[in-house]
C-alpha cells in the first residue's frame, strides 16, 4: 500500500491539484465593463450580487473568501483581503432567528440586514476577518486576523479585538509604521501621497522623526 500510495496515489493527486487547485486570476471586470487589468481574486472565493460588487484595480482577494455584494460593495484600488474572509452586505441571522420556518417563504423578512458596504483604498483585511454589512473603512487601514469589524474605520487606523470575541477597536495608526520606511526609501514618497495625499505623508515622516516613545503615543 505504501508504495502506491507513493508511485501512484500521491503523483496523481499532484497533478489533479493543478486543475481543481486554488489559484489566482488575474484581472476583473465589474458590471459596468471597468476592467482592472492588475486585480487578482481567487479561483476559490466566492463572490455574490456581481451586479452590485465593485473592486478597483490592483485589488487582490485571496483563497477561500466571501464578497458578497447583493445590497452594494465597494472595494478601492490597492486593497488586500487575505484568506478566510468574508465581506458581507446583507445579513439573516436575526430574520432566521424570530420568523423560524416563515423565513423561507418570505420576501421581505422581518430583521433581515440590507446595507451597503465600503472598504477604501489601499487597506489590508487579515484572514479569517469578518466585515459587518454597513461598514464603512476608511483608507490605508489594516485589520488584524480575527477581527469582527463594524460600523466606521478612520483612515490609517489599524482595529483588531481588544479581547477574542469582541468587536474591532482602534488600535494604532499605519502612517506610524510607514513613516520609517518612508524614510528611508525617499523615492517611494511620491507613490504614497498620490494615493494618501501630501498632508498624511508629511504625517507619516514626521512621525518617523519623533522618538520611539513619542510616536507610540
Amino acid at each position: 500500500m505504501s508504495l502506491l500510495r507513493r508511485f501512484l496515489i500521491r503523483p496523481a493527486a499532484r497533478v489533479l491539484s493543478i486543475w481543481t487547485g486554488p489559484r489566482m486570476l488575474y484581472g476583473w471586470r465589474n458590471a459596468d465593463g471597468s476592467w482592472c487589468p492588475h486585480t487578482r481574486v481567487s479561483s476559490h472565493t466566492c463572490l455574490e450580487g456581481g451586479a452590485g460588487l465593485v473592486l478597483g484595480d490592483h485589488v487582490f482577494v485571496g483563497h477561500f473568501s466571501r464578497l458578497d455584494g447583493s445590497n452594494g460593495l465597494v472595494v478601492e484600488e490597492g486593497v488586500q483581503i487575505t484568506s478566510h474572509v468574508c465581506v458581507l452586505s446583507h445579513s439573516s441571522h436575526g430574520a432566521v432567528r424570530v420568523m423560524g420556518r416563515q423565513y423561507v417563504r418570505d420576501p421581505q423578512p422581518a430583521g433581515y440586514v440590507r446595507r451597503a458596504t465600503h472598504i477604501g483604498a489601499y487597506s489590508f483585511i487579515g484572514p479569517h476577518s469578518v466585515i459587518a454589512p454597513g461598514a464603512r473603512l476608511g483608507r490605508g487601514v489594516v485589520v488584524q486576523a480575527y477581527s469582527f469589524v463594524r460600523g466606521e474605520v478612520p483612515d490609517f487606523a489599524i482595529v483588531g479585538p481588544q479581547a477574542p470575541g469582541r468587536p474591532a477597536e482602534v488600535l494604532g495608526d499605519t502612517r506610524e509604521v510607514d513613516g520609517p520606511v518612508l524614510a528611508q526609501r525617499p523615492e517611494l514618497q511620491r507613490l504614497y501621497a498620490e494615493w494618501a495625499g501630501h498632508g498624511n505623508l508629511n504625517r507619516a515622516l514626521a512621525a518617523a522623526s519623533r522618538p520611539p516613545s513619542e510616536a507610540a503615543r
